[in-house]
Protein backbone atom coordinates (compact mmCIF):
# COMPACT_ATOMS: atom_id res chain seq x y z
CA UNK A 1 0.00 0.00 0.00
CA UNK A 2 1.69 3.59 -0.88
CA UNK A 3 2.04 6.30 1.51
CA UNK A 4 -1.32 8.37 0.25
CA UNK A 5 -3.16 5.39 0.40
CA UNK A 6 -2.09 4.93 3.91
CA UNK A 7 -3.02 8.66 4.61
CA UNK A 8 -6.15 8.26 3.27
CA UNK A 9 -6.88 4.98 5.28
CA UNK A 10 -5.97 7.28 8.06
CA UNK A 11 -9.20 9.35 7.59
CA UNK A 12 -10.98 7.17 7.01
CA UNK A 13 -10.30 4.89 9.92
CA UNK A 14 -10.47 7.78 11.78
CA UNK A 15 -14.21 8.81 10.72
CA UNK A 16 -15.30 4.98 11.84
CA UNK A 17 -13.85 5.67 15.35
CA UNK A 18 -15.76 8.49 15.51
CA UNK A 19 -19.11 6.66 14.57
CA UNK A 20 -18.63 4.06 16.77
CA UNK A 21 -18.17 6.33 19.81
CA UNK A 22 -21.07 8.07 18.76
CA UNK A 23 -23.73 4.54 19.27
CA UNK A 24 -21.16 4.02 22.67
CA UNK A 25 -22.09 7.40 23.95
CA UNK A 26 -25.79 6.88 23.28
CA UNK A 27 -25.98 3.50 24.50
CA UNK A 28 -27.17 3.63 27.95
CA UNK A 29 -29.97 6.59 26.83
CA UNK A 30 -31.66 3.71 25.24
CA UNK A 31 -34.16 2.43 27.83
CA UNK A 32 -37.13 1.14 26.37
CA UNK A 33 -37.83 0.32 22.45
CA UNK A 34 -39.51 3.58 22.11
CA UNK A 35 -36.08 5.20 23.12
CA UNK A 36 -34.53 2.73 20.83
CA UNK A 37 -36.35 3.72 17.14
CA UNK A 38 -37.55 6.93 18.18
CA UNK A 39 -34.84 8.96 20.46
CA UNK A 40 -37.65 9.99 22.94
CA UNK A 41 -38.35 12.74 20.65
CA UNK A 42 -35.37 14.40 21.28
CA UNK A 43 -33.97 15.91 18.75
CA UNK A 44 -33.11 19.60 18.10
CA UNK A 45 -33.81 21.52 14.89
CA UNK A 46 -30.25 21.11 13.28
CA UNK A 47 -30.20 17.45 13.90
CA UNK A 48 -33.70 16.83 12.97
CA UNK A 49 -32.80 18.86 9.74
CA UNK A 50 -29.75 17.24 8.55
CA UNK A 51 -30.22 14.03 9.81
CA UNK A 52 -33.04 13.56 7.72
CA UNK A 53 -31.32 15.01 4.18
CA UNK A 54 -28.23 12.65 5.38
CA UNK A 55 -30.14 9.56 5.14
CA UNK A 56 -32.47 10.74 2.24
CA UNK A 57 -29.56 11.95 -0.13
CA UNK A 58 -27.21 8.68 0.47
CA UNK A 59 -24.33 8.36 -1.85
CA UNK A 60 -26.71 9.73 -4.53
CA UNK A 61 -25.67 13.09 -3.83
CA UNK A 62 -21.94 12.23 -4.49
CA UNK A 63 -22.24 9.69 -6.66
CA UNK A 64 -25.55 9.71 -8.40
CA UNK A 65 -25.83 13.30 -9.35
CA UNK A 66 -22.22 13.92 -10.17
CA UNK A 67 -22.23 10.68 -12.75
CA UNK A 68 -25.57 11.97 -14.47
CA UNK A 69 -24.51 15.35 -15.20
CA UNK A 70 -20.90 13.66 -16.11
CA UNK A 71 -22.45 11.80 -18.42
CA UNK A 72 -25.45 13.84 -19.96
CA UNK A 73 -25.81 17.08 -19.00
CA UNK A 74 -27.89 19.50 -17.44
CA UNK A 75 -31.46 18.26 -18.33
CA UNK A 76 -31.73 15.40 -16.54
CA UNK A 77 -29.87 15.77 -13.15
CA UNK A 78 -31.14 18.97 -13.03
CA UNK A 79 -34.94 18.31 -13.36
CA UNK A 80 -34.54 15.51 -11.00
CA UNK A 81 -32.84 18.00 -8.65
CA UNK A 82 -35.85 20.56 -9.01
CA UNK A 83 -38.51 18.21 -8.25
CA UNK A 84 -36.51 16.32 -4.74
CA UNK A 85 -35.74 20.23 -3.82
CA UNK A 86 -39.31 20.44 -4.13
CA UNK A 87 -40.56 17.13 -2.26
CA UNK A 88 -38.13 18.38 0.57
CA UNK A 89 -39.58 21.97 0.98
CA UNK A 90 -43.16 20.72 0.70
CA UNK A 91 -42.95 17.79 2.90
CA UNK A 92 -40.83 19.72 5.55
CA UNK A 93 -43.92 22.18 4.76
CA UNK A 94 -46.97 20.30 5.20
CA UNK A 95 -46.40 16.89 6.81
CA UNK A 96 -43.53 17.78 9.24
CA UNK A 97 -45.30 19.61 12.13
CA UNK A 98 -48.92 18.12 11.63
CA UNK A 99 -47.07 14.31 12.03
CA UNK A 100 -44.88 15.34 14.79
CA UNK A 101 -48.26 16.53 16.80
CA UNK A 102 -50.57 13.57 15.05
CA UNK A 103 -48.12 11.02 16.24
CA UNK A 104 -48.83 12.41 19.59
CA UNK A 105 -52.20 12.62 19.97
CA UNK A 106 -52.89 9.51 18.49
CA UNK A 107 -51.64 7.08 20.83
CA UNK A 108 -47.58 8.39 20.89
CA UNK A 109 -47.15 6.52 17.86
CA UNK A 110 -43.14 6.21 17.36
CA UNK A 111 -43.51 4.14 13.93
CA UNK A 112 -45.18 5.17 10.49
CA UNK A 113 -47.03 1.62 10.71
CA UNK A 114 -48.21 2.49 14.82
CA UNK A 115 -49.30 6.18 13.37
CA UNK A 116 -51.81 4.61 10.78
CA UNK A 117 -52.80 1.70 13.19
CA UNK A 118 -53.51 4.38 15.66
CA UNK A 119 -55.13 7.24 13.52
CA UNK A 120 -57.68 4.69 12.35
CA UNK A 121 -58.51 2.64 15.65
CA UNK A 122 -57.47 -0.06 13.41
CA UNK A 123 -57.84 -3.05 15.83
CA UNK A 124 -56.88 -5.64 13.75
CA UNK A 125 -53.64 -4.32 12.82
CA UNK A 126 -54.11 -4.64 9.27
CA UNK A 127 -52.82 -1.24 7.92
CA UNK A 128 -49.55 -1.55 10.49
CA UNK A 129 -49.13 -5.33 9.10
CA UNK A 130 -49.34 -3.63 5.17
CA UNK A 131 -46.98 -0.92 5.96
CA UNK A 132 -44.86 -3.01 7.88
CA UNK A 133 -44.26 -5.30 4.97
CA UNK A 134 -43.82 -2.67 2.74
CA UNK A 135 -40.97 -1.31 4.45
CA UNK A 136 -39.29 -4.87 4.92
CA UNK A 137 -40.11 -5.69 1.55
CA UNK A 138 -38.28 -2.51 0.46
CA UNK A 139 -35.88 -1.39 2.91
CA UNK A 140 -34.01 -4.97 3.55
CA UNK A 141 -32.59 -4.94 -0.15
CA UNK A 142 -31.84 -1.10 -0.01
CA UNK A 143 -30.03 -1.42 3.51
CA UNK A 144 -27.64 -4.54 1.56
CA UNK A 145 -27.26 -1.54 -1.06
CA UNK A 146 -26.14 0.76 1.31
CA UNK A 147 -23.17 -2.03 2.81
CA UNK A 148 -22.59 -3.15 -0.84
CA UNK A 149 -21.59 0.47 -1.56
CA UNK A 150 -18.94 0.79 1.26
CA UNK A 151 -17.83 -2.74 -0.44
CA UNK A 152 -17.07 -1.22 -3.61
CA UNK A 153 -15.59 1.76 -1.93
CA UNK A 154 -12.61 0.22 -0.18
CA UNK A 155 -12.36 -2.39 -2.93
CA UNK A 156 -11.99 0.21 -5.59
CA UNK A 157 -9.29 2.53 -3.36
CA UNK A 158 -7.20 -0.16 -1.73
CA UNK A 159 -7.62 -3.48 -3.87
CA UNK A 160 -9.02 -5.39 -1.19
CA UNK A 161 -11.41 -8.07 -0.96
CA UNK A 162 -15.14 -6.96 -1.95
CA UNK A 163 -16.88 -9.15 0.44
CA UNK A 164 -14.18 -8.26 3.46
CA UNK A 165 -14.39 -4.41 2.79
CA UNK A 166 -18.43 -4.78 2.91
CA UNK A 167 -18.20 -7.01 5.92
CA UNK A 168 -16.01 -4.56 7.50
CA UNK A 169 -18.43 -1.97 6.26
CA UNK A 170 -21.24 -3.58 7.55
CA UNK A 171 -20.60 -4.41 10.86
CA UNK A 172 -19.21 -1.10 11.72
CA UNK A 173 -22.53 0.60 10.86
CA UNK A 174 -24.57 -2.07 12.56
CA UNK A 175 -22.62 -1.64 15.35
CA UNK A 176 -23.06 1.64 16.21
CA UNK A 177 -26.70 1.41 15.17
CA UNK A 178 -27.15 -1.67 17.44
CA UNK A 179 -25.90 0.63 20.21
CA UNK A 180 -27.32 3.89 19.99
CA UNK A 181 -30.15 3.47 18.07
CA UNK A 182 -32.13 6.17 16.40
CA UNK A 183 -29.91 8.68 18.32
CA UNK A 184 -26.22 7.21 17.34
CA UNK A 185 -27.81 7.14 14.00
CA UNK A 186 -29.62 10.58 14.26
CA UNK A 187 -26.57 12.24 15.71
CA UNK A 188 -23.96 10.24 13.31
CA UNK A 189 -25.99 11.44 10.51
CA UNK A 190 -25.79 15.14 11.60
CA UNK A 191 -21.62 14.93 11.12
CA UNK A 192 -21.76 12.23 7.88
CA UNK A 193 -24.26 15.96 6.55
CA UNK A 194 -21.14 17.84 7.64
CA UNK A 195 -18.48 15.57 5.63
CA UNK A 196 -20.40 14.97 3.00
CA UNK A 197 -21.06 19.07 2.55
CA UNK A 198 -17.22 19.85 3.20
CA UNK A 199 -16.45 16.91 0.65
CA UNK A 200 -18.51 18.60 -2.66
CA UNK A 201 -17.44 21.53 -2.10
CA UNK A 202 -13.13 20.72 -1.76
CA UNK A 203 -13.75 18.74 -5.01
CA UNK A 204 -15.84 21.36 -7.13
CA UNK A 205 -13.03 24.14 -6.02
CA UNK A 206 -10.01 21.92 -6.84
CA UNK A 207 -11.78 20.66 -9.84
CA UNK A 208 -13.18 23.70 -11.28
CA UNK A 209 -9.35 25.42 -10.88
CA UNK A 210 -7.92 22.18 -12.43
CA UNK A 211 -9.70 22.87 -15.58
CA UNK A 212 -8.80 26.07 -16.20
CA UNK A 213 -11.38 28.13 -14.55
CA UNK A 214 -14.58 28.26 -14.29
CA UNK A 215 -14.96 29.80 -18.63
CA UNK A 216 -13.28 27.00 -19.44
CA UNK A 217 -15.78 24.60 -17.94
CA UNK A 218 -18.49 26.49 -19.32
CA UNK A 219 -16.86 26.31 -22.89
CA UNK A 220 -16.62 22.62 -22.76
CA UNK A 221 -20.05 22.33 -21.40
CA UNK A 222 -21.59 24.62 -24.47
CA UNK A 223 -19.16 22.57 -26.90
CA UNK A 224 -21.18 19.67 -26.22
CA UNK A 225 -24.41 19.06 -28.64
CA UNK A 226 -27.31 19.11 -25.88
CA UNK A 227 -24.80 18.90 -22.38
CA UNK A 228 -25.53 22.32 -21.30
CA UNK A 229 -29.73 22.83 -21.97
CA UNK A 230 -32.74 22.15 -20.08
CA UNK A 231 -34.75 20.26 -22.86
CA UNK A 232 -32.17 18.13 -24.50
CA UNK A 233 -29.24 15.45 -23.06
CA UNK A 234 -25.98 14.46 -24.75
CA UNK A 235 -25.27 11.40 -26.01
CA UNK A 236 -21.32 11.43 -25.75
CA UNK A 237 -21.01 8.15 -28.36
CA UNK A 238 -22.16 10.43 -31.48
CA UNK A 239 -22.00 13.80 -29.50
CA UNK A 240 -25.47 14.79 -30.60
CA UNK A 241 -28.37 15.87 -28.66
CA UNK A 242 -31.31 13.96 -27.46
CA UNK A 243 -34.50 15.63 -26.95
CA UNK A 244 -35.72 15.71 -23.38
CA UNK A 245 -39.69 16.63 -23.43
CA UNK A 246 -42.25 17.60 -21.67
CA UNK A 247 -43.48 14.10 -20.58
CA UNK A 248 -40.22 13.11 -19.60
CA UNK A 249 -40.08 16.54 -17.21
CA UNK A 250 -43.14 15.74 -15.74
CA UNK A 251 -42.15 11.97 -14.93
CA UNK A 252 -38.52 13.10 -13.71
CA UNK A 253 -39.97 15.90 -11.32
CA UNK A 254 -42.22 13.22 -10.22
CA UNK A 255 -39.44 11.81 -7.63
CA UNK A 256 -40.53 14.96 -5.43
CA UNK A 257 -44.14 12.84 -4.94
CA UNK A 258 -41.78 10.08 -2.39
CA UNK A 259 -40.61 12.39 -0.07
CA UNK A 260 -44.39 11.99 1.56
CA UNK A 261 -43.74 8.14 2.07
CA UNK A 262 -40.73 8.27 3.23
CA UNK A 263 -40.34 6.70 6.57
CA UNK A 264 -37.19 7.05 7.10
CA UNK A 265 -37.71 10.76 6.95
CA UNK A 266 -41.32 10.91 8.46
CA UNK A 267 -39.52 9.35 11.50
CA UNK A 268 -37.34 12.69 11.90
CA UNK A 269 -39.93 14.67 11.83
CA UNK A 270 -41.90 12.40 14.63
CA UNK A 271 -38.61 12.47 16.51
CA UNK A 272 -38.54 16.27 17.15
CA UNK A 273 -38.36 17.53 20.11
CA UNK A 274 -40.76 20.22 19.21
CA UNK A 275 -43.08 20.65 16.95
CA UNK A 276 -42.47 24.85 16.78
CA UNK A 277 -38.83 24.20 15.98
CA UNK A 278 -39.80 22.34 12.49
CA UNK A 279 -39.94 25.76 10.76
CA UNK A 280 -36.16 26.35 11.25
CA UNK A 281 -35.67 22.70 10.78
CA UNK A 282 -37.49 22.63 6.97
CA UNK A 283 -35.34 26.15 6.29
CA UNK A 284 -32.07 24.28 7.30
CA UNK A 285 -33.20 21.48 4.80
CA UNK A 286 -34.34 23.17 2.43
CA UNK A 287 -31.53 25.19 1.83
CA UNK A 288 -28.84 22.57 2.54
CA UNK A 289 -30.65 20.43 -0.28
CA UNK A 290 -30.45 23.27 -3.04
CA UNK A 291 -26.98 24.01 -2.10
CA UNK A 292 -25.47 20.41 -2.01
CA UNK A 293 -27.63 18.88 -5.18
CA UNK A 294 -26.13 21.91 -6.98
CA UNK A 295 -22.84 21.46 -6.38
CA UNK A 296 -22.82 18.07 -7.00
CA UNK A 297 -23.89 18.67 -10.27
CA UNK A 298 -21.79 21.17 -10.89
CA UNK A 299 -18.94 17.78 -9.76
CA UNK A 300 -20.05 16.13 -12.64
CA UNK A 301 -19.76 19.07 -15.53
CA UNK A 302 -16.41 19.85 -14.05
CA UNK A 303 -15.26 16.44 -14.03
CA UNK A 304 -16.18 16.31 -17.65
CA UNK A 305 -14.24 19.33 -18.76
CA UNK A 306 -11.33 17.71 -16.77
CA UNK A 307 -11.21 14.77 -18.84
CA UNK A 308 -10.96 16.61 -22.09
CA UNK A 309 -8.40 18.56 -20.84
CA UNK A 310 -6.35 15.55 -19.94
CA UNK A 311 -6.07 16.32 -16.11
CA UNK A 312 -7.78 12.70 -15.68
CA UNK A 313 -7.82 9.95 -17.97
CA UNK A 314 -11.12 8.87 -19.93
CA UNK A 315 -13.88 7.54 -17.05
CA UNK A 316 -15.16 4.65 -17.72
CA UNK A 317 -18.01 4.85 -14.68
CA UNK A 318 -19.14 8.28 -14.18
CA UNK A 319 -20.17 7.41 -11.07
CA UNK A 320 -17.04 7.24 -9.73
CA UNK A 321 -16.20 11.09 -10.61
CA UNK A 322 -15.73 12.41 -7.65
CA UNK A 323 -13.38 9.43 -6.44
CA UNK A 324 -11.20 10.29 -9.40
CA UNK A 325 -10.87 13.85 -9.04
CA UNK A 326 -10.12 13.17 -4.77
CA UNK A 327 -7.15 10.72 -6.04
CA UNK A 328 -5.98 13.50 -7.78
CA UNK A 329 -5.95 15.97 -4.25
CA UNK A 330 -4.57 12.82 -3.14
CA UNK A 331 -1.05 13.46 -5.35
CA UNK A 332 -0.02 16.57 -3.54
CA UNK A 333 1.76 14.84 -0.68
CA UNK A 334 0.46 14.14 2.85
CA UNK A 335 -1.66 16.70 3.74
CA UNK A 336 -3.78 16.51 0.50
CA UNK A 337 -3.94 12.89 0.74
CA UNK A 338 -5.54 13.39 4.28
CA UNK A 339 -8.07 15.89 2.50
CA UNK A 340 -8.65 13.77 0.19
CA UNK A 341 -9.53 10.98 2.57
CA UNK A 342 -12.34 13.26 4.30
CA UNK A 343 -13.40 13.58 1.07
CA UNK A 344 -13.92 9.52 0.41
CA UNK A 345 -14.73 9.63 3.99
CA UNK A 346 -17.84 12.10 2.84
CA UNK A 347 -19.14 9.27 -0.13
CA UNK A 348 -18.69 6.29 3.01
CA UNK A 349 -20.78 9.12 5.19
CA UNK A 350 -23.53 9.19 2.73
CA UNK A 351 -24.21 5.34 2.58
CA UNK A 352 -24.14 4.69 6.15
CA UNK A 353 -26.24 7.88 7.06
CA UNK A 354 -29.12 6.19 4.54
CA UNK A 355 -28.23 2.49 5.35
CA UNK A 356 -28.58 3.33 9.58
CA UNK A 357 -31.77 4.88 9.58
CA UNK A 358 -33.00 2.33 6.80
CA UNK A 359 -31.84 -0.68 9.19
CA UNK A 360 -33.77 0.91 11.52
CA UNK A 361 -37.05 1.30 9.62
CA UNK A 362 -37.10 -2.13 8.90
CA UNK A 363 -35.98 -3.76 12.07
CA UNK A 364 -38.76 -1.43 13.90
CA UNK A 365 -41.21 -2.62 11.51
CA UNK A 366 -40.35 -6.21 11.84
CA UNK A 367 -40.13 -6.47 16.24
CA UNK A 368 -42.67 -3.50 16.81
CA UNK A 369 -45.26 -3.76 14.13
CA UNK A 370 -45.48 -7.37 13.51
CA UNK A 371 -43.34 -9.02 16.80
CA UNK A 372 -44.94 -7.04 19.53
CA UNK A 373 -48.18 -6.04 17.96
CA UNK A 374 -49.51 -9.13 16.58
CA UNK A 375 -47.61 -12.10 18.12
CA UNK A 376 -46.49 -10.92 21.61
CA UNK A 377 -48.55 -7.89 22.77
CA UNK A 378 -47.27 -7.85 26.61
CA UNK A 379 -43.89 -7.32 25.81
CA UNK A 380 -42.07 -5.37 28.34
CA UNK A 381 -39.52 -2.69 28.06
CA UNK A 382 -36.78 -4.50 28.29
CA UNK A 383 -37.67 -7.55 26.31
CA UNK A 384 -38.71 -4.75 23.93
CA UNK A 385 -35.26 -3.35 23.62
CA UNK A 386 -33.55 -7.02 23.56
CA UNK A 387 -36.10 -7.68 20.55
CA UNK A 388 -35.14 -4.39 18.94
CA UNK A 389 -31.13 -5.10 18.66
CA UNK A 390 -31.38 -8.71 18.12
CA UNK A 391 -33.57 -7.56 14.99
CA UNK A 392 -31.39 -4.96 13.84
CA UNK A 393 -28.74 -7.57 13.52
CA UNK A 394 -31.14 -10.36 11.70
CA UNK A 395 -32.12 -8.16 9.36
CA UNK A 396 -28.07 -6.92 8.76
CA UNK A 397 -27.38 -10.66 8.06
CA UNK A 398 -30.30 -10.98 5.35
CA UNK A 399 -29.07 -7.69 4.07
CA UNK A 400 -25.00 -9.02 4.15
CA UNK A 401 -26.42 -11.97 2.18
CA UNK A 402 -28.60 -10.28 -0.44
CA UNK A 403 -24.36 -7.65 -1.08
CA UNK A 404 -22.46 -10.41 -0.91
CA UNK A 405 -22.26 -10.53 -4.86
CA UNK A 406 -20.29 -7.59 -6.12
CA UNK A 407 -22.00 -7.75 -9.65
CA UNK A 408 -25.73 -7.73 -8.39
CA UNK A 409 -28.03 -5.62 -9.45
CA UNK A 410 -29.32 -4.57 -5.86
CA UNK A 411 -28.93 -0.75 -6.91
CA UNK A 412 -31.62 -1.00 -9.29
CA UNK A 413 -33.71 -1.49 -6.46
CA UNK A 414 -33.13 1.98 -4.92
CA UNK A 415 -35.59 3.84 -7.12
CA UNK A 416 -37.79 1.12 -7.38
CA UNK A 417 -38.20 1.33 -3.42
CA UNK A 418 -38.41 4.84 -3.61
CA UNK A 419 -41.49 4.62 -6.17
CA UNK A 420 -42.88 1.78 -3.31
CA UNK A 421 -42.51 3.82 -0.50
CA UNK A 422 -43.86 6.95 -2.23
CA UNK A 423 -47.39 5.08 -3.92
CA UNK A 424 -48.03 2.96 -1.15
CA UNK A 425 -47.81 5.73 1.95
CA UNK A 426 -47.32 9.35 0.51
CA UNK A 427 -51.34 9.19 -0.13
CA UNK A 428 -52.16 7.70 2.66
CA UNK A 429 -50.04 10.51 4.47
CA UNK A 430 -51.27 13.59 3.15
CA UNK A 431 -54.86 12.31 3.46
CA UNK A 432 -54.57 11.19 7.04
CA UNK A 433 -53.38 14.42 7.91
CA UNK A 434 -55.92 16.45 5.83
CA UNK A 435 -58.79 14.69 5.30
CA UNK A 436 -61.31 14.04 7.78
CA UNK A 437 -63.38 12.16 5.86
CA UNK A 438 -60.90 9.04 4.99
CA UNK A 439 -61.67 6.14 6.84
CA UNK A 440 -59.89 2.90 7.51
CA UNK A 441 -61.26 1.07 4.46
CA UNK A 442 -59.84 3.96 2.08
CA UNK A 443 -56.61 3.81 3.71
CA UNK A 444 -56.22 0.41 3.37
CA UNK A 445 -57.51 0.47 -0.79
CA UNK A 446 -54.70 3.46 -0.94
CA UNK A 447 -51.42 1.23 0.37
CA UNK A 448 -52.48 -1.41 -1.47
CA UNK A 449 -53.38 0.04 -5.02
CA UNK A 450 -50.28 2.16 -4.91
CA UNK A 451 -48.30 -0.89 -3.83
CA UNK A 452 -49.59 -2.62 -6.80
CA UNK A 453 -49.89 -0.73 -9.25
CA UNK A 454 -45.87 0.04 -8.94
CA UNK A 455 -45.64 -3.60 -9.89
CA UNK A 456 -48.01 -3.19 -13.08
CA UNK A 457 -46.63 -0.14 -14.36
CA UNK A 458 -42.83 -1.08 -13.95
CA UNK A 459 -42.88 -4.67 -14.99
CA UNK A 460 -46.06 -4.54 -17.96
CA UNK A 461 -46.83 -0.93 -18.96
CA UNK A 462 -43.64 0.93 -18.82
CA UNK A 463 -42.09 -1.99 -20.83
CA UNK A 464 -44.27 -0.57 -24.01
CA UNK A 465 -42.38 2.74 -24.39
CA UNK A 466 -43.70 6.15 -26.02
CA UNK A 467 -46.10 7.88 -23.45
CA UNK A 468 -45.96 4.93 -21.48
CA UNK A 469 -42.60 5.22 -20.51
CA UNK A 470 -43.40 7.43 -17.07
CA UNK A 471 -41.81 6.91 -13.91
CA UNK A 472 -43.56 4.04 -11.95
CA UNK A 473 -44.31 6.33 -8.87
CA UNK A 474 -46.17 8.99 -10.61
CA UNK A 475 -49.00 6.68 -11.96
CA UNK A 476 -49.02 4.81 -9.28
CA UNK A 477 -49.35 7.84 -6.66
CA UNK A 478 -52.55 9.32 -8.54
CA UNK A 479 -54.09 6.04 -8.62
CA UNK A 480 -53.42 5.42 -4.60
CA UNK A 481 -55.06 8.79 -4.03
CA UNK A 482 -58.34 8.12 -6.24
CA UNK A 483 -58.78 4.57 -4.53
CA UNK A 484 -58.38 6.41 -0.68
CA UNK A 485 -60.61 9.24 -2.09
CA UNK A 486 -63.66 6.71 -4.13
CA UNK A 487 -63.53 4.43 -1.43
CA UNK A 488 -63.43 6.74 1.54
CA UNK A 489 -66.67 8.09 -0.05
CA UNK A 490 -68.20 4.72 -0.83
CA UNK A 491 -67.86 3.12 2.97
CA UNK A 492 -69.03 4.70 6.31
CA UNK A 493 -67.86 7.70 8.11
CA UNK A 494 -65.09 7.58 10.42
CA UNK A 495 -65.84 7.34 14.05
CA UNK A 496 -66.64 10.32 16.41
CA UNK A 497 -63.83 10.29 18.31
CA UNK A 498 -61.32 9.94 15.11
CA UNK A 499 -63.15 13.02 13.90
CA UNK A 500 -62.61 14.33 17.05
CA UNK A 501 -58.85 13.59 17.78
CA UNK A 502 -57.99 15.05 13.96
CA UNK A 503 -59.90 17.98 14.55
CA UNK A 504 -57.97 19.09 17.97
CA UNK A 505 -54.73 17.85 15.69
CA UNK A 506 -56.00 20.73 13.45
CA UNK A 507 -56.25 23.54 16.04
CA UNK A 508 -52.94 22.62 17.62
CA UNK A 509 -50.89 22.96 13.84
CA UNK A 510 -53.05 25.87 12.21
CA UNK A 511 -51.60 29.06 12.56
CA UNK A 512 -48.12 27.95 13.22
CA UNK A 513 -45.78 29.18 10.46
Amino acid sequence: MTATNICILISIIAYLILVLGIGVAFMKKNETADDFYLGGRKLGPFVTAMSAEASDMSSYLLMGLPGLAYATGLADVTWTAIGLAAGTYLNWLLVAKKLRRYSVEAGNAVTVPAFFVNRYRDRKKITGIIAALVIIIFFVPYTASGFAACGKLFSTLFGVDYFTAMIISAVVIVTYTTMGGFLAASTSDFIQSIVMTFAIIIVVGYGTIKAGGPESVIDNAQSLAGYFTMSATHVAETNEAAPYGFLTIISTLAWGLGYFGMPHILLRFMASKDSKQLTLSRRIASVWVVISMGVAIAIGIVGNAMTKKGVIPAVEDPEKILIYIAQLIASHGVAAALVAGVILAGILAATMSTADSQLLAASSSASQDILKNVFWKDMSDTAGIVVARVTVLVISLIGVFIAKNPDSSVFSIVSFAWAGFGAAFGPAMLFSLFWKRTNLPGIVAGMVSGGVMIFIWKFLVRPVGGIWNIYELLPAFIVSALCILVVSLLTGEPDREIVEEFERVKVMTDGLS
